[in-house]
């Protein structure tokens, strides 16, 4: 099948998985995963109508998307691997957010950085929830440490969280870690008020149905879109 195609059938399990947990369609983003994607598969993704792409690596991220890319004009990226400091500066000048904020170090580093270049810079911060290679904050305390860290850089725009729940078959380990996000999003609103944290980025091509109808409000998708599934 073609990325129109799996597009297709991608936003049609969306709206059944809105329509069975109340939720509103437009209150949702897709996101094409597209690292280890060529350009021209991208492209097939923009035309289908995707304009937000996630990559994990700086580098292969410079080598598609680090010059004027002739009709992807509108197209907005984000860094969502795990980040080196010795990567920050370039980081900037190539993603609008940096979804994969997971140690206090790294916010230091995109502050101080964010101040050399005088820009600006979207950051999610990721909770550890139960995938044992990943990396992110252990708990809803760090969580909050990190939240009173970036709040103290006017140009760090913190937008919310994001995790990776465990790679399983087993529904209730999934929607546990998801559950584990959104409980975390609640407790940080209520200490910081008025903080913007509306961002939940949870969800791939294996478990997006139970994300959304845990309250994810961005999905990271790549192999089904790019290369289609059996559901």
């Amino acid at each position: 099948m073609s990325v129109r195609d799996n597009v297709c059938r991608i936003e049609e399990r969306i709206q059944r998985a809105c329509d069975r947990a109340g939720r509103n369609r437009e209150a949702i983003r897709l996101m094409a995963v597209s690292k280890f994607q060529s350009l021209e598969s991208i492209k097939e993704a923009y035309e289908a109508g995707i304009r937000l792409f996630g990559e994990s690596r700086v580098q292969e991220a410079r080598a598609k998307f680090g010059f004027t890319t002739t009709g992807l004009a509108d197209m907005e990226l984000h860094c969502i691997g795990q980040l080196q400091r010795n990567k920050v500066k370039n980081a900037l000048q190539l993603f609008s957010c940096i979804q994969s904020v997971d140690r206090n170090e790294l916010i230091l580093e995109l502050a101080r950085q964010c101040e050399r270049e005088s820009k600006t810079i979207d950051i999610l911060l990721e909770l550890h929830t139960g995938e044992s290679s990943k990396t992110g904050y252990p708990d809803v305390d760090r969580l909050t440490e990190a939240v009173e860290l970036a709040l103290s850089y006017p140009l760090l725009h913190l937008r919310g969280l994001m995790t990776m729940a465990p790679y399983t078959d087993d529904s209730r380990l999934i929607r546990q870690s998801f559950r584990q996000l959104a409980e975390a999003q609640r407790t940080l609103i209520q200490r910081f008020p008025g903080i913007d944290m509306g961002v939940l980025s949870m969800g791939m091509s294996n478990d997006f149905e139970i994300a959304i109808e845990e309250g994810s409000t961005l999905l990271r998708i790549g192999t089904a879109l790019f290369k289609g599934d059996a559901s």
